[in-house]
Parts: structure tokens; sequence; C-alpha cells
């Protein structure tokens, strides 16, 4: 791996697109330090300190949100706005067709997607001053005053600005943009969690952590690249005048086809009805407050906690398979390029066998997810002296797939420019 990033650099324009990477996560850490003003920041560190939806969404902000940046909310709106287009995609007879078009037809998706994002991160910026109105965390929030606008249009605009850097990396830089941001966000944090360690450390759990996370780092590799390859036989088949040689070839299904959705999904979820019992635990009514106080006794409980996680997880990581995945539509694109499984009958058939490898394969998958999503939590009970060395299921994800797709795309480029005098 060294090998391969001393052999990028060497290469111009790949070292070129590496840089304008760097450049732009740099762009991106500044951004995450620029405060929008009017905010009071003891009381939002206070705020935010006991919020584990908010300690969520600041993951994914790289921090931006517990400083309250320009960029506070990170690239929110646009996780959000994609997720909501992948769902109804699958439910949309319009965005199904478009999705079918090839290039032109996800060129329109990624345009709506966009689209959606601005009123989205609209309406989360003024969801979110409207929560820091309500714990005195900002002086004042009226729509009919200057400074509230402008606080909304800051924090909309940050969200478009990072989406368009996103691009700006998929576009001139080595992979996905949008996940760059993300983990930079996350890796931004790592500093913090090393200097909370080292206030008061404790060397057996932290040798114990990096342990931990040197096999958790190579299952979930292990994992991510695992895959069930079905053989695909193609027969030969006359087209006009020409006749086109029949061949074989294989269509991978990955144990994790959702990647990290599931894990969303699950921990906003798990989360939400907490959020709302808080609001009410200071109620006058008494059964009001007392329902709301065990709610959040109850959510706060390790156990329930880890168990419905995991629960959650699994049952995601099948429901959002069923959306990406579809076995009749494979079946009928494998029937009409008259492609087949050996040993299985095209059309039902085939869509009864792809429908249970799904399944089978799936399960592993969700397993695995639940596993992961658990694992911080078992670990910050096993270790408690780990300070802020703890990092969640979804980050790890996140940060391993980054690392590990980018460094595929460099090996693609220098494979590629390895054999460029052969080709000529």
């Amino acid at each position: 791996m060294l090998e391969s990033v001393l052999n990028a650099f060497r290469a111009p324009d790949i070292r070129r697109r590496v840089l304008f990477v760097l450049f732009i996560l740099v762009v991106f850490r500044v951004l995450a330090h620029v405060p929008v003003p009017g905010v009071d920041q003891e009381a939002l560190r206070g705020f935010l300190g006991d919020n584990p939806l908010l300690n969520l969404l600041d993951l994914f902000s790289g921090g931006g949100l517990s400083t309250f940046s320009v960029v506070g909310m990170g690239v929110n709106p646009y996780i959000n706005a994609s997720i909501i287009m992948q769902l109804m995609t699958g439910v949309v007879p319009r965005l199904q067709q478009l999705q079918r078009e090839g290039e032109y037809g996800r060129t329109r998706i990624n345009q709506i997607t966009r689209y959606l994002t601005v009123p989205l991160a609209v309406g989360q910026g003024y969801a979110f001053l409207a929560l820091l109105r309500s714990r005195n965390v900002i002086a004042s929030f009226d729509l009919t005053s200057l400074e509230t606008v402008a606080q909304i249009i800051t924090l909309a605009a940050g969200t478009i600005l990072l989406m368009w850097l996103g691009e700006l990396i998929t576009e001139r830089g080595i992979g996905n943009g949008i996940s760059f941001i993300i983990f930079a966000g996350i890796v931004g944090r790592i500093p913090q969690g090393i200097g909370a360690f080292l206030e008061s450390p404790d060397w057996t759990s932290g040798i114990a952590f990096a342990a931990v996370a040197v096999i958790a780092v190579a299952a979930i590799v292990f994992i991510q690249e695992g895959q069930r390859r079905i053989p695909i036989q193609y027969a030969s088949r006359v087209r006009g005048r020409r006749m086109y040689q029949g061949g074989s070839t294989f269509l991978p299904l990955r144990v994790n086809q959702a990647g990290v959705i599931p894990l969303i999904f699950a921990i906003s979820i798990l989360l939400f009805p907490t959020q709302i019992a808080s609001y009410f635990t200071g109620s006058e009514t008494t059964i009001v407050k007392e329902i709301a106080n065990g709610i959040v006794a109850f959510f706060s409980n390790h156990g329930v906690y880890a168990l419905l996680y995991f629960l959650l997880t699994v049952g995601f990581t099948y429901f959002y398979t069923a959306f990406t995945f579809k076995p009749d539509e494979t079946a009928d694109q494998l029937r009409k390029n008259g492609g087949f499984i050996p040993g299985i009958r095209p059309g039902n058939p085939t869509r009864d066998y792809l429908a249970n490898v799904v399944f089978h394969i799936t399960l592993a998958g969700a397993l695995f997810l639940g596993a992961v999503a658990v694992l911080p939590v078992i670990v910050s009970a096993a270790l408690p002296g780990l300070g802020g060395l703890g990092i969640g299921g979804t980050a790890i994800l996140i940060v391993v797939g980054v690392v590990v797709e980018t460094m595929k795309q460099l090996e693609a480029q220098l494979l590629m420019r390895n054999y460029e005098g052969f080709i000529r």
C-alpha cells in the first residue's frame, strides 16, 4: 500500500489530483472553525454534551455543529436527500425509468437530489435554531429578524458549499467527494479524542482498544469486500448478419449491499423517542413527567440500547437491500440479454434463486452490521478508561470504506499507466 502511494505521487496527474483533494479538505476544516455569530458557545457545548442525536449529527458535520460554524449542518441535508431519492426510486415509476437511462438518468437524478437538498437545508437550519432557542443557547429566534434569517441562510449556504466542494473532489480528485467530506469530519475529531485520553491516560485500556480496533478494521475490510459470485453463461446469438459468440461471466452479489445506511436509520429511530421525551422531563404535569423520565431511563440502559440497536440494524439491512437489489429485474435483464445461470431455468426460477441467495448472504451482512453497531457500546463498557477514544460503528465503516475505495482507485490509475506503453 505504501509503495502504491509513493508511485501515485510520482505520476504528475495523480499527484495533482491527490493534492487537490487535500486542498479541499483543508478548506473544509478551516470553514468548520468559522462560527456563526449570535451563539453562546459554552451553553451550546453543554447542550450537545447531553444530546446523543445532535452528537451524531455533529459527527457527520466534522465537529462543525459543536462550534456552530458556517458548515455546522455538514452534508446531512444532502445525505437525507440522497436517501429519500433512493427510496423514491423504488416506488416512483418516472424515477425508475430515469434510473434505467444510463448516464443521462443518473445525471437527472443527481440534479433532482441537489434541488431537494436546498429546502431540506433551510428546513433543518430553521429546526436547529428553534431547538437552540428553546434551550437558551441563542438569544433570539424570530423570522422577522434579519439576524435569524441570516443565520438560516448561512447554515443552508454552508451545506450547499460543502456539496459543491464534494462534487469538485469527485470531478477533479480521487474518490467520492461527499464521502471524503464526511471522512475528513470524522478523522478531524481524532486529535481531540487523543488529547482527552492523554489528560488521564489508562494505558491498559488504550492498548486493548488499539488491539480491538485493528481486529475490527480487518473484519470490516474482509466483510465489505466479500461477495458471492453467481456464474452467468451467455448463449451464442445472431443479430442481423453478425453472430455473437457466447461467453461466461459472473454476477457479483456483495455480502453488505446496504453500506452504512441501516446504521444511520437505526440510530436515528433509536434516538428519536429519547429526544422527544427529554423535552417533557420538566413538565408540570406529573403523569407526563413520569412517562418522559421512564422513556429516558429505559433507553439509557446500555443493555437495552445495544439490543435494540442490533435488532434495528439487522431489520433495516434487509429493508434497504430489498430496495437496492431487485431479483425480478435482474432475472429479466439476464433473459433479455440471452444470459442464464447454469442449472437454473430463466425467468421465475432465476428470480427465486437470486432472491434466496441474496437472503442468505444478507443475513451475514446484517449480523456483521449489527455487531459493528454495538461494538463501541461493548468496548466502552469493558474499557471505561478510554476517555475520548471511543468511536461509533458508523464512523468506523465510513473511514475504512473511504480508505479502501480510495486505494482501489489509486491502484486502478497506476495499473492503467503501467500498461499504457504496452497498449501502444
